[in-house]
């Protein structure tokens, strides 16, 4: 199976600005060029640690992974009987560019794979 890539935690939160700051007291920045309060979403980064905050996006915690080629993950958990399948973009159709699905493990927790680019 493909690498998963870059892994990172999508929170859900109550108030944007209040998780910003809390996570700036750990030490978190945010990236500028991912989001913002305005938009109610936003990627900060600690090192090599990425935490995504998302206020009225999501109404649970998601793990969330970056492969580099989604489409191959997809195509191989898709054989599987025993997935859970939340949902996929359009776009994983696609022969290249950017994609996404989500299934939830037994216990119901949601896992993103995201891919950003080609």
């Amino acid at each position: 199976m493909s690498n998963f890539g870059r892994h990172s935690l999508s929170l859900a939160v109550k108030d944007i600005k209040a998780s910003k700051s809390f996570y700036e007291k750990l030490g978190f920045e945010a990236l500028t060029e991912f989001g913002s309060v305005e938009d109610k979403w936003l990627i900060m980064q600690l090192g090599d640690v990425k935490i995504g905050l998302f206020q009225d996006m999501f109404e649970e915690n998601i793990i969330t992974f970056n492969p580099t080629d989604a489409r191959s993950i997809h195509k191989k958990l898709k054989s599987e009987s025993d997935i859970n399948w939340l949902m996929e973009s359009p776009t994983i159709q696609d022969k290249k560019g950017p994609c996404h699905f989500c299934i939830a493990d037994p216990d119901g927790n949601q896992i993103l794979f995201d891919q950003h680019n080609e």
